[in-house]
């Protein structure tokens, strides 16, 4: 079994608004989930979904915020298995290369590792086709 999700993306987007998109509050709760997040080492952080249907909690703390690598531990709620979500961006020709990487997934007890790695490989999907929807829209409002 595979211990990391790795996806790759390229925007045709600055790196400083990618950069925005995934490390500010107000950002990450307009085109994910709502987020009380600041890109800084030790904070402690939540992402909370309101969705009766998909009702989730996550937690973590911020372990690195460097110019462009942004790492942070992921624990779902009602769980107490931490895994770490990695995302690095490289400015490119004409715009912006991500790198995200969800590792750790194999601390989670061995009969729900699989059901958490196809849950989080998708969501991982389903969250970059949204950051790509807002950076557009944001294109376009202005």
């Amino acid at each position: 079994m595979k211990d990391r999700i790795t996806k790759e993306h390229i925007f045709k987007h600055s790196i400083d608004k990618i950069w925005n998109a995934i490390s500010k509050a107000e950002e990450i709760s307009t085109w994910f989930i709502p987020a009380d997040f600041k890109a800084e080492v030790g904070y402690n952080y939540s992402f909370n979904s309101a969705d009766k249907e998909n009702c989730s909690q996550i937690t973590g703390t911020v372990k690195q915020a460097s110019p462009y690598t942004l790492i942070y531990t992921w624990i779902v709620a009602n769980t107490d298995v931490e895994t770490t979500v990695t995302w690095k961006l490289e400015k490119i020709e004409g715009g912006t290369k991500l790198y995200l990487e969800h590792s750790g997934i194999s601390n989670y007890p061995v009969d729900n590792v699989i059901t958490m790695f196809k849950s989080f490989n998708g969501g991982w999907d389903n969250c970059i086709n949204q950051l790509s929807g807002y950076l557009t829209q944001e294109v376009h409002a202005r």
